[in-house]
């Protein structure tokens, strides 16, 4: 796992119209499950009236990829045609600042130009090498209350930032004295990137605190995966005994192409499964399954890790501006824990893929949400190749849970709240559930009745 998320976003396939290849690519931890997709070349006919020059045909390239890709057809409220022809007459054709400025109508910060450079590092990955303080941020929803800054939406537990106290939700409005305030995610991911042992200085709000913090990057190495057994006293014999898991990330120290892409959803989702399986031999009678601070990633690692919970079922609606596109759904094959009650806690800090699988097992009736609303991140993005070697970034679609319900800036609604005091680690979980006489305390009655 890097040390720097910005929000995760989720991708998923284009229509088989789209020639494309599978991969993951990293800014810090920033982490996309893209469609990596060849533009059409625009035919000069297109624009009888004009002499085409190279700018231009690059210009309209870009201009028919979201044309055909955007999830909103209406273009943020515009005449996409007229947009067109009128850049075409009137604007200076420095090609890629056109492009940025046709984009920036659209009002989306997920659609955004990608540089060559940068297009051929999300390519490869190379970016996973970068270090930084261990922060997921992403931009502030109609929940945080403000819109100045960017909002941190995990902190990785033993990173610089958290050791230094910084929090879900809390806001950075500066790096590097540089203000956040109109600075994109990622932006901000490339600031806060940098040698190991290199310096960054952050402004961080923290409720109605503001603290002036500096920080140095640092590369560490995430479990994905922790788990542990919880027994909690009881008359007779009778003490239940809980599995815990703890779901760190859905990205965990992978650059994925081609089929270690395959090879790394069988990573994760084996090791949820040997989880359960060590835990079922030490006798558990129920699960816990911790998302908070699961910022997400990988969009398939989500579905594949649901359908380990449910018997049958949707998992999520795939949805554009036709309606539902496509369903992801399990009819139990590839079930393992699909009886025994599960809890699954959640956070601000649960975002992306993390919250497709909070959703899938809400929605299903399978597990009771502890916590409180998830971060807010519906949208899917897929990556385009341009033919100078650039690229564009752009949300193609939403996703529903299987209720139907688009969570983008709200989030999963979990159905009861957690205790202020309620720990995040391992050993604090089963403390809280061991000493009943502590501010933290839930019986386990509590934790899996609906």
């Amino acid at each position: 796992m890097e040390l720097l998320t910005a929000s995760s976003a989720t991708f998923s396939p284009l229509p088989s119209n789209f020639p494309s290849f599978t991969f993951k690519a990293t800014i810090s931890k920033l982490v996309f499950t893209a469609m990596l997709v060849t533009s059409t070349t625009i035919a000069l006919s297109e624009t009888p009236s004009l002499a085409l020059s190279e700018e231009n045909r690059l210009f309209l390239e870009a201009w028919r990829t979201i044309d055909r890709a955007y999830v909103d057809k209406t273009f943020n409220g515009q005449s996409w045609f007229r947009y067109r022809e009128n850049a075409l007459r009137n604007e200076p054709m420095n090609t890629h600042l056109a492009i940025r400025k046709m984009l920036a109508t659209l009002d989306d910060p997920f659609t955004r130009f990608l540089e060559p450079e940068k297009f051929n590092s999300l390519r490869s990955g190379t970016q996973g090498a970068l270090t930084g303080v261990g922060l997921s941020i992403g931009y502030p929803t109609a929940s945080d209350g403000s819109s100045a800054g960017l909002v941190v939406i995990s902190s990785m537990p033993g990173g610089p930032a958290n050791r230094a106290g910084i929090l879900s939700g809390d806001v950075i409005l500066a790096i590097d004295d540089t203000s956040t305030e109109s600075m994109g995610i990622y932006d901000a991911a490339e600031r806060l990137q940098g040698p190991e042992g290199s310096p960054v200085e952050l402004t961080v709000r923290s409720g109605a605190e503001i603290r002036h913090l500096a920080l140095t990057r640092e590369k560490v190495s995430l479990n994905p995966v922790k788990s542990r057994l919880c027994v909690v006293p009881g008359p007779g014999k009778s003490s239940p005994r809980i599995g815990y898991i703890k779901l760190t990330s859905f990205n965990q120290n992978a650059s994925v192409c081609g089929s270690f892409f395959l090879l790394r959803i069988t990573f994760l989702a084996g090791a949820v499964r040997e989880a359960i399986d060590t835990l079922r031999s030490n006798s558990v009678n129920a699960f816990v399954l911790d998302l908070r601070d699961n910022s997400g990633g990988l969009f398939p690692e989500g579905i594949e890790i649901a359908k380990i919970w449910l018997d049958k079922g949707v998992i999520v609606y795939i949805c554009d501006s036709r309606g539902v596109r496509d369903i992801y759904d399990t009819d139990g094959t590839d079930a393992l824990a699909a009886s025994e009650p599960l809890a699954v806690l959640v956070n601000k800090g649960t975002a992306s893929a993390s919250e497709i699988l909070a959703g899938a097992l809400k929605d299903n009736k399978r597990a009771v949400l502890f916590g409180e609303p998830t971060y807010g991140k519906g949208k899917i993005q897929s990556v385009f190749q341009l033919s100078d070697g650039s690229g564009l970034a752009v949300t193609v679609a939403r996703y529903e849970t299987p209720a139907h319900t688009d969570i983008d800036k709200v989030g999963v609604i979990p159905d009861h709240p957690l205790p202020k005091t309620f720990p995040k680690d391992e050993d604090g979980f089963c403390g809280c559930l061991q000493d009943s006489a502590s501010t933290c305390n839930m019986n386990g009655g509590q934790l899996f009745a609906r």
